[in-house]
């Protein structure tokens, strides 16, 4: 006789019952586990591992089948605030570490995430944020495939830090870095510049100001693809994140002892980053981005990346803005024909933007 034995039931998704993070969420225990089999990994479980250790493992001859050397960077996201038109810090953390890979020349392909909370966090925020990075990776065509989870007790963070780190292949053949400028080069830009730091300066609410000004929060990948399609030459890439394009491009000018000439006229602001900035006294090249890209080409080659770039819907208001100079600073030729020096800033115009 054959006996059938009931089918096991499968256990329901765990629910989050708290309303804010506590430090149980931190403790290891039950908690914590919850946090991360409710939160973390329904959100990154498309491309989690089943198999939860305490690391990622990954297969070496996928990465090996496109290029020859890995790119690997880290970075930490302190924005304040936590949520601001065009993003928040999940969406700024996974593109901000993708950007980072790609402008080196790699393919991103995996990611970190290790989250510092604050006791009575909301968990409604955090599940917003998780999603968002979420939505993030999904669009950069990346992965999260491991990462940690801290508590803190209340007053000794602000809300919620994240740290990640981004693993990417390097294509065969593309080497783009700093030192390999040369004089004659042409400099370019993905489009107009600060709209990041304007946004998140707005977002603040500590100025009594209506704009419909978004952050320029978004990954560079697709973007990078056009560009080493028709220029695996390619002399440099840097995204102008932190100090904005005019440290970007001071670091290229040190690196390989050069001097870049910008033209004023060439330089893309959007109007209300200019009118912001005119109003309290900053300047638009030194304001923080998180989606502008900026390219230095040989000049035989700089009509091609261009046409590439603005066929790209995150390059489509590119422009060639300036040229490498046989000088030894960064400079601008301003509309009346006289030139100024652009130095890096002795200290930040606005902290914590990303």
């Amino acid at each position: 006789m054959t006996v059938s034995l009931p089918r096991p039931i499968p256990p329901k998704p765990p629910r989050l019952w708290d309303k804010t993070v506590t430090l149980a969420h931190g403790s290891g225990g039950r908690a914590m586990q919850d946090l991360i089999d409710a939160l973390f990994v329904r959100q990154f479980q498309e491309k989690t591992p089943a198999s939860l250790e305490d690391q990622a493992r990954i297969p070496l001859a996928e990465m090996t089948a496109q290029g020859d050397r890995l790119a690997f960077t880290t970075d930490s996201f302190v924005v304040d605030p936590l949520f601001f038109p065009g993003g928040d810090i999940g969406a700024l953390a996974v593109n901000g570490t993708v950007n980072d890979l790609v402008v080196s020349g790699a393919i991103p392909r995996y990611l970190t995430c290790a989250m510092i909370l604050e006791e009575g966090l909301p968990m409604a925020t955090l599940l917003q944020v998780v999603a968002s990075m979420a939505a993030a990776a999904k669009q950069a065509g990346v992965a999260i495939v491991t990462g940690d989870t801290k508590v803190v007790p209340r007053g000794s963070a602000d809300k919620l830090f994240i740290n990640t780190a981004g693993i990417g292949v390097m294509r065969t053949g593309v080497t783009p870095a700093a030192t390999h400028l040369q004089p004659g080069d042409v400099v370019l830009v993905n489009g107009p510049i600060g709209n990041h730091g304007g946004a998140i300066l707005v977002a603040r609410g500590e100025l009594a100001l209506e704009t419909d000004l978004q952050s320029d929060c978004q990954p560079l990948n697709g973007l990078v693809d056009r560009i080493v399609s028709v220029c695996p030459e390619v002399r440099a890439m840097r995204d102008a994140t932190r100090g904005g394009l005019a440290t970007v491009l001071n670091e290229f000018a040190d690196s390989a002892q050069v001097g870049i000439q910008l033209l004023e006229d060439q330089l893309p602001v959007d109007e209300a980053v200019q009118g912001l900035c005119e109003l309290l006294g900053l300047d638009p090249l030194y304001l923080a981005n998180e989606g502008k890209l900026v390219v230095v080409v040989p000049p035989e080659k700089a009509q091609a990346v261009l046409s590439a770039m603005r066929s790209h819907p995150t390059g489509a208001h590119s422009c060639m803005i300036g040229q490498v100079t046989d000088g030894h600073w960064v400079s601008l030729k301003t509309a009346f024909g006289s030139e100024r020096i652009i130095d890096r800033l002795v200290d930040d115009q606005l902290p914590r933007i990303c």
